[in-house]
């Protein structure tokens, strides 16, 4: 039977991972017959499981357990197997020259999907659709589905990356995709589907929230919300945190422009660049938010124009009432 035997059909895109990487694949017989086959690397995946997951560790996302699971195998360099005189480290610095060298490149070891983009900026990779920026409607664009995200490319170029839903059906989509339409369309904002998601991942945060009423009690309703809009934008070209801690800033100061919140996060930015200034004496007064039209006036040079005057208008005003008075003169004579 194929089960008992050492025959296998493999899969296709293992024959193509065994064909990258040059090597021969090795089928152990099942069972108690070929427990001896590979005992040595059973072993030692128990041995890594009962010291490493029990109990099991608790993460807040599968990139930091894989951080962890590498930095385990960095402190198993140093262990001996059994009464071995040699490290793990030590026996693998044996063995290296006898491998083989890698490839220049990397396996990709994700599935390949080519979908169009439909009217609503989404596309759809099996069961479930993610969205990507609308300047993509109706093209098609290539996906990388891997384990635990995909990621999209326009030709060679990445527009979008997401995390793998796992339930059928379900539905991701980026506020940032959007913000060209929303723009345009503010009042589609506050009831859209993004803004609920980037909200449920902490993207859309209170400081978002605060800034967002207060730009509408000042602007209204329509203006406030896309100047919001104009603030998402942003963050296209500068990082998240630096934008909100721009957002607090001119919330402070009730400068609800998103000029203003770029200047202030570019204040955020580089004070992390530069050293730490001294603490302000008492009395000094405290730093105040300046707008970007004042900030372009105190960089331009001193204007040494004389101001302009009215009187060339203030004769033809004379001239006027002369012109008024005779002619009520004549009228009583």
């Amino acid at each position: 039977m194929l089960g008992l035997s050492r025959a296998r059909v493999e899969a296709d895109r293992w024959i193509a991972f065994k064909s990258h990487y040059g090597i021969e694949s090795f089928c152990c017989r099942p069972g108690i017959e070929g427990a001896h086959e590979k005992g040595g690397v059973e072993g030692q995946i128990g041995y890594f499981r009962r010291n490493h997951f029990v109990p099991v560790p608790e993460v807040s996302s599968l990139a930091e357990l894989n951080e962890m699971v590498e930095q385990w195998d960095r402190q198993d360099d140093a262990r001996r197997i059994g009464s071995r005189s040699r490290t793990i480290a030590e026996d693998f610095a044996l063995e290296r020259p006898l491998l083989m060298p890698l490839p220049e490149e990397p396996f990709e070891t994700g599935r390949l999907f080519t979908p169009r983009v439909d009217r609503y900026g989404q596309i759809p990779v099996r069961t479930n659709r993610h969205s990507v920026p609308i300047r993509l409607i109706g093209k098609r664009v290539r996906v990388i589905l891997h384990a635990s995200h995909l990621v999209v490319y326009d030709q060679n170029v990445e527009v979008a990356r997401h995390e793998r839903l796992i339930a059928k059906g379900a539905v991701r989509l980026e506020l940032d995709h959007y913000l060209e339409v929303l723009v345009r369309k503010p009042g589609a904002f506050p009831g859209s589907t993004a803004l609920e998601q980037a909200r449920s991942a902490g993207k859309f945060t209170p400081v978002h929230d605060a800034w967002w009423t207060q730009a509408m009690k000042i602007h209204g309703e329509r203006d406030g919300t896309r100047a919001l809009i104009e603030v998402l934008l942003l963050g296209r070209h500068m990082t998240h945190e630096h934008v909100v801690a721009g957002m607090a800033a001119a919330l402070r100061a009730g400068a609800m422009t998103a000029d203003a919140v770029a200047l202030e996060a570019r204040k955020a930015a580089q004070a992390e660049t530069e050293p730490t200034p001294t603490a302000r004496a008492p009395g000094q007064p405290s730093a105040t938010v300046t707008s970007l039209h004042e900030w372009r006036l105190s960089h331009l040079p001193p204007d040494t124009r004389p101001l302009p005057s009215v009187s060339h208008y203030d004769q033809l005003l004379r001239r006027r009432r002369t012109s008024g008075s005779d002619h009520r003169e004549g009228e009583a004579r």
